[in-house]
């Protein structure tokens, strides 16, 4: 639980604190009006509200479920650095073949059903069983991470205008920052991720994409730019140092160009035998999963 505090930008926004305000009063949340606070510049504020929010910590929940996959042991195959790369229904059941990355050697195992949540390599996965795409769009993306002696324990969103966002990232004791302006760099308009940077790493293939951080063909960072962005709204005092950044593809919805939503989508492609397309961009869709796949 941190500290929450939302911005509305002097100049450039479509948002005032009225419609603010209306929005959080219809929601039911908390949301206080701020007229001074040490951090923050006001020359750059129509209105500052503060609130409280929760972040997560995802090395601890991969912890978690690695403990859980660990004491599942014989009732759970567990296949690291494996791709499909042939797949056929059989009757009731799929057919499936798996092969080791790097070794070549392939595998065939019996599904009774399959479940498709592969975020970006969804499409890919779909046209190896046969099955539509979902429609999607793809951005090559950077979150950066910071930290500083000031800003700990709370976080800023300027809510429209030059939105930005700045939160603690788990228990790391850093800072992400993200920037509607810098945080996507590419963008790929295709059902499947195709990027001119795929031409400069065979790894990564618009049917069978890779991870960005590890890649030398990923974009020079935009940190400096974000982190330009962010200060107007912070008092001079206030320091930040640069850590690292992360890059991935983030994939949405071709529906959600407009407003960025995020929905979990739970597509039954095929019925017998079962395939499930999971498509979701929030940690929240495991809620719904459980609605609806029969396990």
């Amino acid at each position: 639980q941190f500290e929450k505090y939302y911005a509305i930008d002097k100049f450039g926004s479509f948002t005032d604190s009225q419609q603010f305000e209306r929005f959080c009063e219809f929601i039911h949340i908390r949301c206080e009006p701020v007229l001074s606070h040490p951090l923050f510049n006001y020359h750059r504020l129509e209105a500052l509200y503060r609130t409280t929010e929760f972040t997560f910590d995802p090395y601890l929940i991969a912890d978690y479920y690695r403990q859980q996959l660990a004491e599942a042991k014989g009732q759970i195959d567990v296949r690291m650095y494996s791709r499909i790369v042939e797949a056929q229904a059989s009757g009731e059941v799929w057919r499936v073949v798996l092969e080791e990355l790097g070794q070549g050697e392939r595998q065939e195992i019996i599904a009774g059903q399959v479940i498709n949540a592969t975020y970006a390599g969804s499409n890919g996965v779909n046209r190896l069983f046969g099955l539509a795409d979902i429609d999607l769009m793809h951005e090559i993306s950077e979150m950066a991470f910071l930290s500083s002696p000031q800003v700990q324990d709370i976080g800023l969103t300027v809510m429209d205008g030059q939105f930005g966002s700045i939160m603690p990232y788990g228990l790391s004791g850093l800072l992400s920052l993200s920037s509607v302006a810098y945080t996507h760099h590419k963008v790929s308009y295709d059902n499947l991720p195709h990027f001119d940077c795929q031409a400069l790493n065979p790894d990564c293939r618009p049917d069978f994409p890779a991870i960005c951080n590890a890649c030398p063909a990923r974009p020079p960072s935009n940190y400096r730019k974000m982190l330009g962005q962010i200060r107007h709204y912070f008092n001079e005092s206030v320091q930040f140092q640069y850590f690292t950044s992360m890059f991935t593809i983030k994939s949405k919805l071709k529906a959600n160009y407009i407003d960025d939503g995020r929905p979990t989508e739970i597509s039954i492609l095929n019925e017998n035998p079962r395939f499930y397309c999971i498509f979701a961009g929030k940690i929240n869709s495991i809620y719904e999963i459980e609605k609806v796949v029969e396990f």
